[in-house]
């Protein structure tokens, strides 16, 4: 039950929920003067490139993954840069994560994932220094959301991370995933630049991936790498 084999598959089940660019904030119909962030325009193209890391510990595998990746409207592609390490983590979990990307994308279901009022209840809870606290409640099971919170500023205008567990579990393997999300503002458009995520597998630890973006453009215009 424990071979490397189920557990890595367990593991890309995780993985794939929470390593895509696709989860941000998108225009919401419901009015919110406590979180003016949840208007923001879209991210509806990019060009940056992702470093990907993944490792499970019990079984010493670890693998990298470097890519160009780009959005255009529902269609997203990749081009590999460089890879090493595992050859069954490389294929299974990181190669898989870009594969299912590409297809949430082409399928047009990237919407299940977004920070809106149609995917979450959002409750303030606290302030604390510069920062505010809102409680992330998915209005349904979805693996592409979090019970969890959100940091923003105190103005309610930059949303700076996301942080929770998965409200599904994508396997009977994962017992619990907890996911890292930090964003930044590039050009006026908010996109997120980097993830954290650790998935606590049965009879196998803990799994991580690390994944990082650097932007070259975003909806359409030069931000950076060479800008």
């Amino acid at each position: 039950m424990g071979n490397p084999a189920t557990v890595v598959s367990a593991v890309t089940l995780a993985f794939l929920a929470m390593a895509t660019t696709l989860p941000e904030a998108r225009q919401s119909h419901t009015p919110t003067d406590q979180l003016p962030a949840l208007q923001d325009p879209p991210l509806t193209q990019y060009r940056a490139f992702r470093r990907m890391h993944a490792r499970n510990e019990k079984f010493n595998q670890e693998a990298w993954l470097e890519a160009w990746t780009e959005l255009k409207g529902q269609c997203f592609s990749y081009e590999i840069t460089s890879e090493r390490g595992s050859d069954y983590i490389r294929t299974k979990v990181l190669k898989a994560i870009l594969s299912h990307e590409q297809e949430l994308v082409s399928k047009g279901e990237a919407g299940r994932a977004d920070l809106s009022a149609e995917n979450y209840q959002f409750e303030e809870t606290t302030t604390a220094g510069d920062v505010r606290y809102f409680l992330l409640k998915p209005k349904r099971k979805d693996m592409l959301l979090l019970n969890g919170r959100m940091l923003v500023n105190p103005q309610g205008t930059e949303i700076l991370r996301v942080e929770g567990t998965l409200s599904k579990n994508p396997s009977f393997w994962t017992s619990l995933v907890t996911v890292v999300r930090e964003f930044a503002r590039l050009d006026g458009i908010r996109v997120p630049v980097s993830t954290e995520t650790v998935a606590k597998l049965k009879f196998a630890g803990q799994a991580h991936l690390d994944v990082r973006y650097e932007y070259e453009s975003v909806n359409g215009r030069q931000v950076g790498l060479g800008n």
